[in-house]
């Protein structure tokens, strides 16, 4: 934080009514949460979840780091965030806004949305759908999308959603992995006035092997489209679903229960599936959605993320439900019909607390300067209460724009640091409470024990970057990965620190005299590309399975304006460097090859061509130099033992 940089405090009249108002009541939380630990999130636990069997143990760490939370309590997650609500007087309270692509509405209440996640209970059920199996659920933002979870929940199944912009092959991987009975999806996904398909991606992927588990493949109608179904193994979910009774027992299950698994990327090349519990996934859910969203009964709340990454998990389908909150799942893109959407439908609904990505924020921005008719200021967003942001480090200049262009300047922003592995925010403004410095994620989540510490585990001074660990376990941390617990050891609790300390895989800094938190980036070869993350090696692996072209490939991340870091492939082929038209040729063959393998998230915005990639002497790529080379810096540091010095000039022409 520098002294350039401006501090806001807390609007005076949010933070008088703030659920934690002032600094002197979080330092208060915190302090507390330092004396008696254990004490404090089994507090929470009790006055946020209900449970069928209370709990007698609040933290298990006899087989460190495989920690146990609320062990011998049981309770369940769809009942948590949908009949207690109706139990408590809000069934007709309204649940969920869908707006459609096209911009049509639907209302669902929590009554309803009850029922028609009963009614996939009892369907799923029907199936010999059981407690422990695992779901694929392979679907755009949508009603039938958070009450497949929630079904899933319900009868203690535990669900693996895959986001709608992965391919066949990531598909297929995260159905072998999980070994999944089932998969739900839909016909299409509706996108920016596209109809993608959804189904033809499924079919595809249980055709590439590894996938005899899958005994029934359930569609959602969207498009009505007619679409290839093969009998025995896939059904319309309506026919499923629509004579089964609205009523369905809850499975109560321990606090420890597989409630999903979410794959994400690693620095090597296999996707890793984070385990996430029942009990202290739920309640940090729902305490971060109270305290740093400050949740209350009247607000609209919106969070844009997809349900295919943990922030519409988080954010979406558990922590706000669980709160008997009201919120908008949107299905369609910030850009279409224009980059006024976001706008409008803030006007629209009334929406007062509203969660983006800076990606989204960044590229608003960039359409509102050029065209006034969608810049925010031809919208009414005086609904807007709170604003928050999430994915990546937010620069300064996009949270000023979006303090004084979306919040009136009156509205808190919390840019909120956390991340699959741990299940809800880690490091983040209370919006009543904290004064908040652009740029930076401010201070730890009270009972969250964050420090920065050397290579070796040492403290390090404030004012002094280095790796960024969590000291103390905490409910909604990943478990494991699934059936890999060694590689869950290896890659969040390494050697390096005694196996003592999570390692979050980003550097930090705290500053020299707030002790505030701001992210530096991945430590590892993780890029983070618009807030999705995407191993190097994963990408790596992509384009060297396009054999017939490729002999070697190598990929770093550079900064972008618009997504934050950005996907720079160097790459040799089999045969001579091409050049000109035949290089541009040849790049697009590779991008449209790794969005197949992956996804078009994965897709490489620069491709480069040289005789060989720069290697040590014992064969390593110099990725430093190739980082080096993707910004366009100048080359400083030692190239001499290179044997081929003439490739830092091939390698700096883009593709």
């Amino acid at each position: 934080m520098s002294s350039e940089n401006a501090l806001y405090n807390p609007p005076a009249e949010f933070a008088a009514k703030a659920k934690v108002s002032g600094m002197e009541a979080y330092l208060a939380m915190c302090k507390k949460a330092e004396q008696d630990y254990e004490g404090y999130w089994a507090e929470h636990a009790r006055r946020l979840l209900s449970w069928k069997k209370p709990f007698t143990k609040v933290l298990n760490d006899s087989a460190a780091p495989f920690f146990k939370w609320f062990e011998d309590g049981t309770l369940n997650a769809s009942y948590n965030c949908l009949d207690r609500n109706v139990e408590r007087g809000l069934g007709d309270k309204t649940a969920l806004i869908f707006e459609a692509d096209g911009g049509e509405v639907t209302r669902v209440s929590y009554s309803q949305l009850l029922a028609k996640t009963c009614q996939m209970a009892n369907g799923l059920k029907s199936l010999g759908i059981k407690k422990g199996d695992r779901v694929i659920i392979y679907i755009s933002m949508s009603i039938d999308g958070v009450a497949a979870m929630q079904a899933c929940a319900r009868i203690g199944a535990t669900h693996s959603v895959v986001f709608g912009g992965f391919s066949a092959q990531s598909l297929r991987d995260r159905i072998e992995d999980t070994g999944a009975v089932a998969v739900i999806t839909a016909d299409h996904q509706v996108r920016g006035g596209k109809q993608l398909p959804l189904k033809a991606i499924v079919d595809e992927a249980l055709t590439l092997g590894g996938c005899d588990s899958v005994k029934n493949v359930l569609v959602v109608r969207r498009s009505g489209a007619a679409i290839e179904m093969k009998s025995g193994r896939d059904r319309y979910m309506a026919d499923l679903i629509d004579a089964q009774a609205t009523t369905c027992e809850p499975e109560w299950v321990e606090a420890e229960h597989p409630l999903f698994l979410l794959y994400t990327s690693g620095s090597t090349g296999k996707p890793k599936g984070v385990q996430h519990s029942t009990g202290g996934y739920l309640l940090h859910a729902a305490l971060t959605t109270e305290y740093t969203f400050d949740l209350r009964a009247d607000d609209v709340f919106w969070c844009t993320a997809d349900i295919g990454w943990v922030t519409g998990h988080t954010y979406i389908t558990y922590g706000p439900l669980a709160l008997g909150g009201t919120e908008i799942v949107f299905e369609g893109v910030p850009t279409y019909p224009d980059a006024g959407r976001f706008w409008k439908m803030i006007q629209d609904h009334k929406v007062s607390i509203f969660y983006t990505a800076p990606t989204a924020i960044r590229s608003l921005i960039k359409a509102a300067e050029s065209n006034e008719a969608v810049h925010p200021k031809s919208y009414k967003l005086n609904s807007l209460r709170l604003l928050g942001s999430v994915g990546e480090p937010i620069n300064p200049a996009a949270w000023e724009w979006y303090h004084q262009h979306v919040g009136g300047g009156r509205c808190p922003i919390v840019d909120t640091f956390w991340q699959t592995e741990t299940g809800g925010h880690m490091i983040t403004p209370l919006p009543g409470a904290t004064p908040l410095v652009p740029g930076s994620c401010t201070l730890p989540f009270p009972g969250i024990q964050a420090a920065i510490v050397s290579e070796t585990g040492e403290d390090m001074p404030n004012g002094q970057g280095g790796i960024l660990v969590v000291k103390k376990p905490w409910p909604s941390m990943i478990r494991t990965i699934w059936g890999d617990p060694e590689r869950f050891k290896k890659s969040y609790y390494p050697d390096d620190f005694k196996g003592k300390y999570y390692l979050a895989g980003d550097g930090a800094i705290r500053d020299a005299k707030s002790g505030y938190f701001t992210i530096t980036g991945r430590i590892d070869d993780v890029l983070n590309v618009s807030g999705h993350r995407m191993g190097t090696m994963e990408i790596e692996s992509a384009l060297v399975s396009c054999t017939e072209l490729v002999a070697e490939a190598a990929v770093v991340g550079r900064p972008d304006d618009t997504t934050g870091e950005a996907i720079c492939a160097f790459v040799v082929l089999k045969r001579p460097r091409p050049t000109g038209d035949e290089a541009k040729q040849i790049a697009k063959i590779l991008r449209d090859h790794v969005g197949k393998e992956i996804g078009p998230i994965a897709k490489p915005k620069d491709i480069r061509f040289g005789d060989n990639l720069p290697k040590t002497r014992s064969g390593k790529i110099m990725r430093r130099l190739l980082r080096s080379l993707a910004k366009g810096e100048a080359i400083t540091q030692d190239t001499s033992t290179l044997e081929n010095p003439a490739i830092l000039d091939q390698l700096t022409e883009n593709n």
